[in-house]
């Protein structure tokens, strides 16, 4: 952010509540554009509060399934990362240069198909750098089995092995895993469907996972396949998510004592 887009939100850097407001005003332009739809900007507070509670960082779980799916992305013979409207606001460049870095197809997935939605989000990802965007023409798309919405309708999704899900809806999930694929999410709530029917669940914000992916992205490119292979293989999804609950309860509770000293002054 510039100096005067910062200086038109009349929001000092020095605020401590910077960086939110910073990603909730690309939310709000997002959807003034089209890329975000109305219930996105709701979608967008339910994740701040989740964040709160892990005290708004890249906690060691969150790590650990960070290098466990991009360890699977480098193996997949078949990767695609699945685009909506939230991830394509906030983190449009980290999107392009993740799927340039491996190589894997961005596929735009929306449960709300307003017109001119599809384009909007297009040139978004193009500004940002993208070149390999798919789920562009509905007209080409299949459909998945077992639902509903406009999520059924895909591209590349369908016929991928491992499908990397960031700010997901639990019915696509699901469905996804019933068609034997292997489901990456980012998700910020460890108890949502999205979370506990996938096979790596990343508990953490995207305008931290997706740098955070980047990087270890670089060094593991320089690992062999077994050595992959070990990393995922070592990594226990179900235990993950109970080690973040672990440590959004040893977060929550060090608050409560905060804020008690300060009720007791």
């Amino acid at each position: 952010m510039t100096p005067n887009e910062n200086k038109n939100q009349s929001v000092p850097i020095t605020h401590p509540r910077y960086s939110s407001l910073k990603y909730r005003h690309k939310i709000i332009e997002g959807m003034k554009s089209l890329v975000v739809a109305e219930a996105g900007l709701i979608a967008h507070g339910r994740g701040e509060c989740f964040d709160y509670i892990i005290g708004e960082k890249t906690n060691k779980t969150a790590k650990e399934a960070i290098n466990a799916a991009v360890a699977s992305l480098l193996i997949a013979k078949k990767p695609v990362i699945s685009v909506n409207g939230n991830i394509a606001a906030l983190v449009p460049k980290e999107l392009a240069d993740l799927s340039k870095l491996l190589e894997i197809p961005l596929e735009i997935n929306l449960f709300y198909r307003k017109e001119g939605r599809v384009k909007a989000i297009i040139e978004v990802l193009k500004s940002a750098g993208a070149t390999d965007i798919r789920g562009t023409n509905e007209d080409a798309m299949t459909e998945l089995g077992g639902l509903e919405s406009n999520r059924r309708k895909v591209d590349l999704i369908g016929k991928a092995d491992v499908v990397m899900v960031p700010l997901e809806d639990g019915d696509r999930t699901e469905a996804l895993k019933k068609l034997n694929k292997k489901v990456i999410a980012i998700d910020l709530n460890p108890l949502s469907r999205t979370a506990l029917w996938a096979d790596i669940t990343i508990v953490d914000n995207v305008i931290r996972t997706l740098p955070e992916m980047i990087e270890t992205a670089k060094n593991f490119k320089k690992l062999k396949t077994n050595e992959l292979l070990e990393i995922i293989s070592n990594f226990d999804n179900k235990l993950n998510i109970q080690k973040t609950l672990d440590l959004i309860i040893e977060y929550i509770t060090t608050q409560k004592k905060e804020a008690f000293k300060i009720l007791e002054q």
